[in-house]
């Protein structure tokens, strides 16, 4: 890149970073981080690990697992687990997870992941841990969850976080959108008879929103999700959208104030070039340095799913923006 390129690169993000969030959607997306070996991923959840070193596990194969020395290189590690649990041909016939959550809290990792079958919400979502976080090492600890074709929710594609000194679990896929469940801290599984929140939806059928991701930045907490269709290579039409509640349980807004109960969201990434269809996303930090983490269909590959990774900024009006 010459210095040119790069004054004006910089020059770029930075007018970005003073903007507000709806003000991305007009601008030009940057394209994700470089990266080299295995880049085939789909619902990627991405950590730094303690022992040095970055994993990524995600939709395909038993949890598929990617590992990384530098957050560059990506090299296929196998599976999470070497067998499915018996438990999981309950919701489908082929032992198959997906749209993981990797979380580290209490000395151990914590790994929540779906069950089901596309087209229903006879769902459920599980748990395993690990002391190292490494594909291979994961006990698994059975059903955290579960829905059912009578239920207005879908149990799949988790997301955790700890809250106000409790523990929240955000999923749902369609059947009107995303809802929250608290879970024991101690089990992490759903409490009993736990109150089933419900946080971003949209007005119409069939109400295409999942993938929630919810983080805290400053007094705010942000909830990411996935709008549109995935899984269809690139005639896909994910995109990411945000908004944020200074509780936990919401409500969440936009920043023109649109309740994400009424289909408000601000913009965050959507696809552009050959990156089509980014959503299943995920956010860590490496080193105080927010990433989100997501997959694209590369348009130039087939429209094989990607790994994406971006750094995630924030306004000084505290929206997120990725550079």
């Amino acid at each position: 890149m010459t210095l040119r390129r790069t004054l004006t690169a910089v020059a770029a993000a930075t007018l970005l970073a003073l903007l507000p969030n709806t003000a991305q959607a007009a601008a030009s997306y940057p394209d994700p981080r470089p990266i080299t070996g295995q880049q085939i991923i789909h619902d990627p959840s991405v950590m730094h690990l303690k022992s040095g070193g970055y994993v990524a596990y995600s939709t395909g194969g038993i949890i598929g697992a990617r590992l990384s020395k530098d957050g560059k290189q990506w090299d296929d590690a196998g599976n999470a687990f070497a067998e499915p649990p018996s438990w999981w041909y309950e919701y489908n016939n082929t032992g198959d997870p997906w749209a993981p959550d990797i979380s580290y809290r209490a000395g151990r990792y914590w790994l929540y992941y779906a069950v089901s079958s596309w087209g229903t919400n006879h769902s459920a979502i599980g748990v395993a841990t690990s002391d190292s976080g490494l594909p291979g090492t994961w006990t698994d600890h059975g059903k955290v969850f579960s829905s059912e074709t009578t239920d207005s929710w879908n149990a799949i594609d988790p997301g955790v976080i700890k809250a106000d000194g409790k523990l929240w679990m955000a999923f749902g896929s369609y059947w009107t959108g995303i809802r929250m469940v608290e879970l024991n801290p101690v089990t992490g599984k759903a409490i009993e008879g736990a109150t089933v929140d419900h946080l971003a939806t949209r007005p119409d059928l069939p109400y295409a929103v999942e993938g929630p991701y919810i983080v805290k930045h400053g007094r705010y907490y942000y909830l990411f999700a996935s709008y549109d269709a995935c899984c269809a290579g690139v005639n896909s039409t994910y995109k990411i959208k945000v908004g944020r509640a200074t509780d936990v349980e919401g409500p969440y807004v936009d920043s023109t104030g649109k309740p994400m109960l009424e289909g408000g969201g601000d913009l965050v990434l959507e696809g552009h070039g050959r990156y089509v269809g980014t959503g299943g996303q995920s956010v860590f930090k490496d080193k105080g340095q927010d990433w989100l983490a997501y997959h694209y269909y590369d348009a130039e590959d087939s429209g094989t799913p990607k790994l994406g990774l971006n750094k995630l900024s924030w306004t000084k009006n505290g929206w997120p923006v990725v550079l």
